[in-house]
């Protein structure tokens, strides 16, 4: 409810929270922009209103994502972990406080908001320690595919549906044979008249469970000259029959996110279900990328500095040799040494984020983003568990997590 009551003249309303519309590429212009604080300096890694690419009209935003997740994830996290899957009810809350759909035009059906705003949602969660919702896939790569290749068809059908969180969204790329080589999948779709008949499966598939559309990536001419060249996009819905979903995928962390196999039995696909141009799968999925590696690289981040923070916080707390385990010099210097790691991963990630926002962030500069990101994540991970000492292996841990 707090969403709804942001000032008009930052977020407009018409019967649902809309996100910060920028004014122009260069977000750096904000007003105030010299007085914010860069995350070195502040008390916090997690604090509202620091770093120079948000704005004031992000920093009221950020506050009514943040309530969102403390009051509708957070209590009820535990009990999705045990179900293998968030409810329903958690999607079309998120539509209605305008969490879905952020960054895709508002002529489309989506919010209209800019890059930043739909940031704030996935770095919010990753504050929050919640992995269960599926938000930023459905929102920042399966949303994007459909507004930039769908027919006008395909998005008044879909877009409008999944801002609301009634209609969700996946990707299915990876296949129990071809996981990151995308060129060695064996899904295939053949003409049959004017429809296609789809067969194959795909498996590790996010949102897959609660998916009521999902991107298929398909062969589709098997005397192109390479792969990538005979590959295309369906979008299959929920209900068809012949699609059938497996088990949901028990894994060993990621416990509430929904990740589940597909199997395609002779799906009929009308043409209109063909999403872009036939043969064109391959490089849609390519363009797409740099977005992709984006958001796990700010996730990643996110979730160091989440880290940190709880790490900071439990030995300021804990006791051992008669004094807090902070005042120890070994732990100082540890503590030291992750802030360094993750706020300079922190400036590089804001960096590739101004730069994505003024469409100028190459695949390369991402891809970079994503591997440093994830490996500071990771070392930040084992670091922080260890400074828990036994207690970093309890479930009820935050850290563990």
């Amino acid at each position: 409810m707090a969403a709804r009551l942001l000032l008009r003249g930052s977020l407009r309303w018409s019967g649902r929270l809309h996100a910060p519309r920028p004014s122009r590429p260069a977000r750096c212009s904000h007003y105030g922009w010299k007085e914010r604080l860069e995350s070195p300096f502040a008390k916090k890694l997690t604090d509202i209103g620091i770093r120079r690419i948000f704005s004031s009209e992000h920093d009221i935003f950020r506050e009514s994502v943040r309530k969102f997740f403390q009051e509708e994830v957070v209590p009820y996290h535990t009990e999705w972990e045990k179900a293998g899957e968030v409810s329903r009810e958690l999607w079309e809350k998120a539509g209605k406080q305008g969490l879905l759909g952020i960054n895709i035009e508002e002529h489309h059906g989506g919010v209209g908001g800019d890059l930043y705003s739909a940031a704030i949602v996935w770095e919010e969660q990753a504050y929050s320690n919640c992995t269960g919702p599926g938000f930023s896939l459905h929102s920042n790569i399966v949303m994007p595919y459909i507004s930039n290749y769908g027919s006008e068809e395909q998005i008044k059908h879909f877009i409008p549906q999944m801002t609301a969180g009634k209609c969700i969204g996946a990707l299915a790329i990876t296949e129990p044979g071809a996981g990151s080589d995308m060129q060695g999948i064996r899904t295939n779709a053949k003409k049959d008249g004017s429809d296609w008949i789809l067969n194959g499966s795909k498996v590790f598939i996010t949102n897959g469970w609660l998916s009521d559309v999902v991107i298929v990536m398909t062969i589709t001419n098997r005397e192109a000259s390479s792969p990538s060249h005979g590959t295309s996009l369906f979008l299959v819905e929920n209900g068809m029959k012949g699609f059938i979903k497996g088990r949901k995928l028990h894994k060993m962390g990621l416990k509430a996110q929904d990740t589940a196999e597909l199997f395609f039995e002779d799906v009929r696909l009308p043409a209109s279900a063909l999403l872009g141009e036939e043969n064109k799968g391959f490089y849609y999925i390519m363009k797409q990328l740099s977005q992709e590696r984006l958001i796990i690289a700010d996730i990643a981040i996110s979730a160091s500095e989440f880290m940190f923070e709880e790490t900071r916080n439990y030995v300021k707390q804990r006791k051992a040799f008669g004094k807090p385990l902070a005042h120890m010099q070994t732990v100082q210097h540890k503590l030291a040494e992750l802030k360094t790691h993750i706020c300079v991963t922190r400036a590089f990630v804001d960096s590739c984020l101004q730069l994505h926002e003024e469409k100028r962030l190459d695949a390369a500069t991402a891809a970079m983003a994503k591997y440093w990101a994830s490996e500071v994540q990771n070392r930040v991970a084992y670091d922080c568990v260890q400074l828990h000492g036994g207690w970093g292996y309890m479930w009820e841990y935050p850290i563990a997590k």
